[in-house]
């Protein structure tokens, strides 16, 4: 078992062994379930393969290591396993005991668990994950910065383009300011959702 902090610059270690061509391909997967935790709660942290747990499959004994325990920074804790959803399917006969033991454990002690699927994993919340994390570490221009939340705060109907257009400043800085704003916290949208020019967008 081996904890992983979510921090800003952290990254991901630790994965169970696979065999075969999909090696790779799964482990992007477990990396793009990832990152939007790590994003959304930095104070998270993220077990991979946090306990074994066995179960009987008719006459025989199984063990099944679940991917993750994702515990975030408010208290709450899941168990994960992550499969691509054709996967998820090919091999339904042979998963369905190990999911089932799994949920049955977690459930004995009021814990929650899930499948996540690439269908739940890649859309807009990695997009924007990826985008906005890249610009955690990046410099604001101050100037700039303070005309996108006076604007955020001023406006009744506040929106990406909106909120550019009010700014008094360089029509190619704008943009970049509020991308900045969102990636600090200090400008809040819909993370789930793409982020376009009529997004709405609010002060923290």
């Amino acid at each position: 078992m081996r904890r992983i902090p979510l921090g800003r610059r952290s990254h991901v270690t630790g994965f169970r062994p696979l065999e075969g061509e999909a090696v790779e391909h799964e482990r992007a997967l477990e990396r793009d379930f990832v990152l939007p935790v790590r994003f959304l709660d930095a104070g998270a942290t993220i077990t991979s393969q946090p306990l074994t747990i066995e179960f009987r499959d008719g006459a025989r004994l199984r063990r099944c290591p679940p991917d993750f325990r994702a515990t975030w920074s408010d208290g709450r804790s899941e168990l994960v396993e992550v499969k691509y959803r054709p996967d998820l399917r090919a091999q339904w006969a042979r998963l369905r005991p190990a999911l089932v033991a799994a949920r049955t454990e977690v459930a004995a002690s009021g814990g929650r668990f899930r499948i996540a699927t690439e269908c739940g994993i890649r859309g807009p919340l990695l997009d924007n994950a990826r985008r906005l994390s890249a610009l955690r570490g990046t410099l604001l221009d101050p100037a700039a910065c303070e005309h996108a939340l006076r604007a955020a705060r001023l406006l009744s109907d506040p929106t990406f383009g909106r909120i550019v257009d009010a700014m008094p400043c360089d029509r190619a800085s704008a943009p970049g300011a509020v991308w900045r704003l969102i990636a600090h916290g200090a400008l809040r949208t819909d993370l789930a959702a793409p982020i376009r020019l009529d997004s709405p967008v609010r002060a923290a």
